[in-house]
């Protein structure tokens, strides 16, 4: 068996790098497409579930992940231009939200099998000047983050509070993995090659 991330997320793969754990990356080529009216925890459990399968075969054990910003019932993805950004800065500043990471683990048992959850965290951001967001949007950092920051960046400084895993709004619940591994009848030890790094 080997382990998949079904993802091309940098933030991920270093998160599970950082857990000392061997695996590939094979990124899914799904729709990512909100459906009307989907709430935001089933939206983000269903493409997490949608990437899975699309990379599942026999062999391979498989960690996909998907993540939304919550803001006043508003889904925020990443930021098409700079503006954008700018104006999702806006709207978060001052204010606290909710970060949805839906994650799913699938393997092959004669069929495709597949585990997912949803793991929720609220993030405040402090009030920011309108001269830190143009500089922050400058940096180039948010274009390619849901929401507009990274909590692992530059961005990490205008953050105010977190409750809950700060994994779940870099887009991985880690606390979350072993758990489901087990569910579909695995152990993520298996694919431990090293010891961990810590974590912060």
């Amino acid at each position: 068996m080997s382990l998949v991330l079904a993802s091309g997320s940098p933030r991920r793969a270093e998160l599970l790098e950082r857990l000392g754990l061997r695996f590939e990356v094979v990124p899914a080529d799904i729709d990512e497409t909100r459906r009307p009216d989907e709430p935001p925890a089933a939206y983000v459990e269903r493409l997490a579930t949608e990437k899975a399968l699309a990379v599942v075969e026999p062999g391979r054990l498989v960690l996909a992940a998907d993540t939304a910003v919550v803001h006043e019932g508003r889904v925020l993805g990443k930021p098409a231009h700079p503006e954008e950004a700018r104006s999702m800065l806006r709207s978060l500043q001052g204010d606290a939200h909710d970060v949805f990471t839906g994650v799913a683990v699938g393997m092959w048992d004669g069929a495709s099998r597949v585990e997912s959850m949803v793991d929720i965290t609220e993030v405040t951001v402090m009030t920011m000047t309108e001269e830190e967001i143009a500089d922050y949007v400058a940096s180039g950092e948010p274009m390619d983050k849901a929401g507009a920051y990274g909590l692992q960046g530059a961005g990490g400084r205008f953050i105010e509070s977190v409750k809950g895993s700060p994994f779940t709004v870099i887009g991985l619940p880690i606390h979350l993995l072993s758990r489901m591994v087990g569910y579909v009848g695995d152990n993520l030890n298996t694919y431990r090659n090293r010891v961990p790094q810590e974590l912060t």
